[in-house]
């Protein structure tokens, strides 16, 4: 299917070094980094990954979006000479860009093997879940090129990680293995690189038995309570509980468990 006939936005008649494939029977959008070897990620490129991100937000029919690459390498980082030609205005706005997965309500995997250096490592670090090959290696290289990282890897890694970690990460531009990365809790899973496609198939096939509605609830809540205090995150996943209570979902949920059957979840 055409980007121009999924999405009406007329930025997105022409996509930018990506594709997107969606699987209806599945309910799976796979968002797919298609500029081998190494997937250098565009300037006009981040602008369209951000307005995909939203578009399938708003697809009923998508219930979970993989980011994942053609090749040996997830994504080796942006256009170096894209960042000299592009605007102060434009540059301010990258972060924003690729924070699109984490702010999509729907669950993101992002399947990464080789190289997801710079951007590559940003978007990914936007995502939900890591799985990763054990070819994969992190890198946020910016400070060889006399800078930093300007799509919060920095600080979205110091989240996950630490300070101690992400400094040794960013101030001497270390790669980072699959295996230290699982470990770190970087990686969700780290798993051999032949078995990625069929690990990244399990865990859609997973999310998509929970309900849609208390996962949007959990995400939003993880997410807006990352920075809360104890006290404030306790409230609000109270409020959020108390209204999941009175859902379909919920109620479905309860019915099952008592009858012994899988759950029929419709997100309401």
């Amino acid at each position: 299917m055409t980007a121009s006939a999924r999405f009406p936005d007329p930025r997105l008649a022409a996509l930018d070094g990506f594709r997107v494939e969606i699987d209806p029977a599945r309910e799976r959008a796979d968002i797919i980094l298609d500029r081998p070897p190494f997937n250098i990620i565009a300037m006009p490129q981040r602008d369209q990954l951000r307005l995909v991100f939203e578009a399938l937000d708003e697809d009923a029919s998508v219930r979970v979006i993989v980011l994942r690459a053609v090749g040996e390498h997830f994504s080796s980082g942006g256009n170096i000479k894209g960042f000299m030609e592009a605007s102060p205005e434009h540059v301010s706005k990258l972060a924003w860009n690729i924070a699109a997965p984490a702010r999509c309500s729907k669950p993101v995997i992002a399947a990464n093997r080789g190289y997801c250096f710079g951007v590559g490592f940003e978007i990914s670090l936007a995502c939900d879940f890591r799985l990763v090959s054990e070819t994969c290696q992190y890198a946020l290289p910016e400070q060889k090129l006399g800078h930093i990282p300007g799509s919060g890897g920095s600080a979205r890694l110091q989240k996950i990680i630490g300070i101690t970690r992400t400094k040794d990460i960013v101030m001497r531009s270390r790669r980072i293995p699959a295996r230290q990365a699982y470990d770190w809790g970087i990686a969700t899973e780290c798993i051999p690189d032949a078995k990625l496609e069929t690990a990244t198939d399990a865990l859609v096939d997973e999310l998509r038995t929970f309900s849609p509605l208390a996962q949007r609830t959990a995400k939003k809540l993880l997410n807006d309570t990352e920075d809360a205090t104890l006290s404030v995150a306790i409230e609000l996943e109270g409020h959020c509980y108390s209204r999941l209570r009175q859902s379909d979902d919920f109620r479905e949920g309860v019915e099952a468990f008592h009858a012994k059957r899988a759950p029929a979840f419709k997100g309401s």
